[in-house]
């Protein structure tokens, strides 16, 4: 199955799309860093990208996708999500860098079998809900588009007439459904939140919901504090384990093993990598894998645990460069993670190099969507179209 990739940053959304089946036919992604890393991954066949088009490097605005009509069946991005990031200046519709028109359009041009768009959760903020609605309404009926000079809020109203009047029986329309989704709850060593749409084209009859989550935090702390078997696996001794008391608390609640897999944390996905801080030598031989000297623990940002997933690895302008980018090891010490133990936590596989600074490096991954969230998805999308093709 054909796929489109738009502002594919580092490749972590559309890889788990290439896992899930689809292969794209077009790439594309403004940054020249994030452009970099995709250029030497593809060319070195590593994480599974070896047969990825060529990446578009350039402003989604001057690429036309029509010569794509009626050949894709999917269309996926992250369209750029400054505008409703709680760390960000919160403009949305005003805000120059909203690339969900852009979005909208490639869908108009292509008219795929369904799309898998995703941005951060504070999209969903309250103040956001009109937007949202707005956002929502344009993906359902990409054919009704903004009027020359047409403020959103009218062009909204016009969409509301529409839908509330049948959304028409001849032109383009998408059943859509969002949801937001925490990463950990799928098997990622993180606590992840982003919200991420679904939609199927109408003609298509198809039903959908999204898949059912695979972990908990509960299967996690029953294996932490109820029968130690987190501990055994890890070889953890009782003086060097730390958990948060209202954790333990939790736990002691438990009256059974919950039925999921347990939460994956920091210790899963990073314990077999030397400490780059303590063994420089080895450490640099594995990829992306080097000591940041300077962490430091201050009100907001005090690290994550090595024994819950991690917190939300973050990019942009918020806070100290790298912000909440550290590991609090059992003794209250913090370090930054590395460019590879990063990727780990956004289960970007091993042999995945990354392009530019580790400042730059971290802002590609915090910006990235987990492979294994997106492969989820992807795999439960492909399965319905498949489905109804017979």
């Amino acid at each position: 199955m054909r796929a489109i990739e738009l502002f594919a940053g580092a490749g972590g959304l559309g890889m788990g799309i290439s896992k899930a089946g689809f292969r794209p036919a077009r790439i594309v992604e403004w940054d020249r860093w994030c452009c970099d890393t995709i250029r030497e991954n593809r060319r070195a066949k590593a994480g599974g990208i070896g047969r990825w088009p060529e990446p578009i490097e350039g402003d989604i605005r001057e690429v036309d996708f029509r010569v794509d009509e009626g050949k894709i069946d999917l269309v996926s991005g992250g369209p750029p999500c400054q505008p409703f990031s709680l760390g960000g200046k919160h403009r949305a519709h005003a805000d120059t860098r909203d690339m969900w028109p852009e979005a909208v359009r490639v869908v108009r041009e292509t008219r795929p079998k369904a799309f898998v768009f995703e941005n951060v959760k504070g999209l969903t903020r309250a103040s956001f809900a009109t937007y949202l609605a707005h956002i929502v309404h344009q993906l359902t009926y990409p054919e009704l588009t903004h009027l020359p000079d047409e403020p959103w809020i009218d062009h909204m109203a016009r969409l509301e007439r529409h839908h509330t009047a049948g959304g028409g029986r001849d032109g383009l329309r998408y059943n859509v459904v969002y949801r937001v989704l925490n990463a950990a709850n799928y098997g990622v060593p993180q606590r992840r939140e982003r919200v991420v749409f679904v939609g199927f084209r109408a003609d298509l009859g198809i039903e959908w919901n999204f898949p059912d989550e695979t972990h908990s935090i509960d299967a996690l702390l029953w294996e932490q504090v109820r029968s130690d078997e987190y501990w055994d696996r890890h070889k953890v001794a009782s003086r060097d384990r730390a958990l948060d008391p209202r954790l333990v608390a939790r736990a002691e609640k438990l009256i059974e093993k919950p039925a999921p897999a347990p939460w994956r944390t920091v210790r899963d996905a990073i314990g077999d990598l030397p400490d780059p801080e303590t063994a420089l030598k080895q450490a640099t031989v594995c990829l992306n894998h080097r000591f940041q000297p300077g962490a430091r623990s201050y009100i907001g940002h005090t690290g994550s645990p090595l024994d819950e997933p991690a917190k939300t690895l973050k990019a942009g302008v918020h806070g100290v460069p790298g912000g909440e980018n550290m590991l609090r090891r059992a003794d209250g010490a913090v370090r930054y993670f590395s460019v590879r133990e990063s990727a780990r936590l956004q289960t970007f596989p091993d042999d995945y190099r990354f392009h530019g600074s580790w400042t730059e490096c971290m802002r590609q991954l915090g910006n990235a969507v987990p492979v294994q969230l997106a492969e989820v998805v992807a795999r439960n999308v492909s399965h319905e179209l498949q489905t109804v093709a017979g």
